[in-house]
């Protein structure tokens, strides 16, 4: 997929408020993760997007984590309703962008429905049934963009884009535990080790493929397939749940 433009916003005053359970979570930095964000986004403008940045959410800790609130397919944007209900109103702002652009249509009740759960390829989704995925947002999902989409049901997963992510050229990175799934048996695989599961979320800009600095394993893994990498410091972000794919929505 040929990408042009990167919407971001900027991690705000509360993101240390949000939604998490690591362990290293009070130690966030939320001045590091300002840097972090803005090497992130330098980076995908060197590979030749057009980076949107929003100002930041004082009202939202999770805000910065963008792609949960839209999934978008060709010339269409289909908003979330996403589980927790402190992130409802997340999408306003972008809303306001992205109309400019797509077709527009917001998830209604009962629905719950983020985009970390959403895999994008040429001809088709695959979109996990997770903590934050239920089946009515898909249905909802499926009706409105009108493209085929193959489901995994990982109940037990927050999104499934923390174990599955597509880099490009039929090949996908995939954890152990999911890589045995029938949905994902005709791609090429990158296991990513146990030790370094976090670097499972990749981020694909036309055929680069950025991942988590802290996950060397991995890294050598992808460059053994054939893709250059780019490594990202994500660290603050992983505090939060967050990872590479969290920070943008790409179009």
């Amino acid at each position: 997929m040929n990408y042009k433009r990167a919407l971001t916003r900027k991690p705000g005053p509360s993101f240390d408020r949000c939604i998490s359970d690591h362990p290293l979570k009070k130690y966030l930095n939320i001045g590091q993760a300002r840097r972090q964000h803005e090497i992130y986004c330098n980076t995908l403008t060197d590979l030749g997007l057009e980076v949107i940045t929003l100002p930041q959410e004082d009202n939202y800790p999770d805000a910065c984590f963008v792609e949960d609130t839209v999934v978008v397919h060709g010339n269409k944007a289909f908003f979330t309703r996403m589980a927790k209900e402190s992130r409802q109103g997340e999408e306003t702002a972008i809303i306001e962008v992205l109309e400019n652009h797509f077709r527009i249509k917001t998830a209604t009740a009962p629905a719950t429905i983020e985009g970390g759960d959403v895999i994008h390829l040429d001809d088709r989704l695959i979109c996990g049934l997770t903590q934050r995925t239920n089946l009515e947002g898909v249905k909802q999902m499926n009706r409105f963009l009108g493209v085929p989409i193959d489901t995994i049901a990982a109940t037990h997963v927050m999104h499934l884009k923390s174990h599955v992510t597509y880099l490009c050229r039929n090949t996908i990175a995939v954890t152990e535990p999911f890589s045995n799934l029938a949905v994902v048996q005709n791609f090429n695989h990158v296991i990513i080790p146990s030790f370094e599961k976090y670097a499972a979320n990749t981020l694909t800009i036309n055929d680069v493929v950025l991942m988590p600095k802290m996950y060397p394993k991995s890294q050598d893994r992808v460059r053994e397939a054939g893709f250059e990498v780019i490594p990202i410091d994500t660290s603050e972000f992983e505090k939060c749940g967050g990872a590479l794919t969290c920070l943008s929505i790409l179009f």
